[in-house]
């Protein structure tokens, strides 16, 4: 068995997620899980 034929379904996988990581770009996603995040960091320290 080829390295490349053993390697395929995680490569089949690791395509889809990069497809779905740069559609989330696309729409803006990444702002939203940023700001979430900001507020979730604030309010375990305490700061928000």
């Amino acid at each position: 068995m080829t390295p490349l034929r053993r390697n395929l379904p995680a490569l089949v996988v690791f395509a889809c997620g990069l497809v779905f990581f740069l559609i989330g770009i696309a729409r803006g996603e990444a702002d939203t899980v940023l700001t979430k995040a900001i507020n979730l960091c604030l309010e375990c320290i305490g700061v928000g």
